[in-house]
């Protein structure tokens, strides 16, 4: 897709004017996106709060995709100054915030994440492969060679070594870069160790081994993960999908099953053997640097040493740090507003 980049940046340069003129009405950093980054953009929030005396952040959790869509609206004081992502930037998204002037953005790749199927400790826990998960979950599996809809209603139907309890499951909507990261991982990746999925005709392949199931044994529970641990511990038959830092929090009442004989720990997120995992981000518009108070400094402090390095304040609750290199690296670009590459010449 082309845009014509003279005009899009007019386009930003009269958002900016306008945000100075209105800079007083807003005095407080807003930030949306990810809820399985919502907790470390809060703690960063109460961290810069506390040492600079500032309003904290906004902070609202409205998935990846749903964030992206607004943090890509446009530029001045009505729109956001960040978004959480917990995969990265589209490049539909991109194309999407320079249509509408968002041409300066620089791109924080925070740490990693495992993503959790977890049960209440009163409940089984499991060990469980990605082809169990998606026969689980997926709206249709072969039987006989052919596509229908999922019968599994009880884990002991899909293997006898899993528990004798009906599926029910809690996990995140579309919107959610915890689902999109749910379907890559997992459901494709489990869909194709299966015999047979592999033969399918491709477009039938891609919807087959991506689309979850409707009918009951999946439940969409939004986008805030606090709500799926509440249904868990009030319901220990139910599994819950979230960000592995909501069962680091919630370790006394939670238990994250194995997957592919490994829980879920920082140790194996880091190491590359929990194969459930996923890069964290956030996204920042440098065009409201300097307009929108403190904005500068809250990105330097969500990016410093002391929240991110090993031992640092976002680790201490289940983010797995970079490495010391790669960390150097982001906050040099962050810290000096430079502007993401990703899609560089787009």
């Amino acid at each position: 897709m082309t845009f014509s980049f003279g005009k899009v940046a007019t386009i930003a340069a009269l958002g900016v004017v306008a945000m100075a003129a209105q800079a007083e009405a807003r005095d407080q950093i807003r930030v949306v996106g990810s809820s399985t980054v919502f907790p470390y953009t809060q703690a960063a929030s109460e961290e810069f709060s506390r040492s600079t005396g500032m309003k904290a952040p906004v902070v609202e959790s409205t998935g990846t995709g749903g964030g992206m869509k607004i943090f890509c609206q446009g530029i001045g004081t009505e729109h956001p100054d960040l978004t959480g992502a917990s995969r990265a930037m589209k490049k539909s998204e991109y194309e999407l915030c320079a249509k509408n002037g968002v041409t300066d953005i620089s791109e924080a790749l925070i740490g990693y994440d495992g993503l959790s199927f977890a049960v209440s400790r009163k409940g089984a826990a499991m060990n469980v492969t990605k082809g169990q998960l998606f026969l689980a979950l997926a709206a249709e599996v072969l039987q006989d060679g052919k596509v229908v809809a999922n019968p599994y209603k009880k884990w002991s139907e899909i293997d006898k070594s899993l528990p004798d309890v009906a599926i029910q499951v809690f996990g995140p909507p579309p919107t959610s870069g915890t689902r999109d990261a749910w379907v890559e991982l997992v459901m494709e990746e489990g869909c194709h160790e299966l015999d047979g999925y592999k033969k399918l005709a491709k477009d039938v392949q891609k919807t087959v081994c991506s689309r979850m199931r409707q009918d009951g044994p999946f439940i969409e529970a939004g986008e805030n993960d606090n709500l799926i641990v509440q249904r868990l511990e009030s319901d220990p038959n139910a599994y819950g999908i979230f960000g592995y830092s909501f069962l680091y929090e919630n370790q006394d009442k939670l238990v994250g099953a194995k997957v592919e004989g490994v829980a879920p720990s920082i140790d194996a997120i880091a190491d590359g053997s929990y194969k459930i995992s996923r890069p964290l981000f956030f996204y920042v518009k440098n065009a409201h640097r300097g307009v929108i108070p403190g904005l500068t400094d809250f990105v330097t402090e969500y990016v410093s040493d002391a929240a991110l390095a090993p031992g640092g304040y976002l680790t201490e609750r289940g983010l797995v740090p970079l490495s010391d290199k790669r960390r150097a690296e982001m906050q040099d670009a962050i810290v000096n507003g430079k502007h993401m590459s990703r899609y560089a010449g787009s």
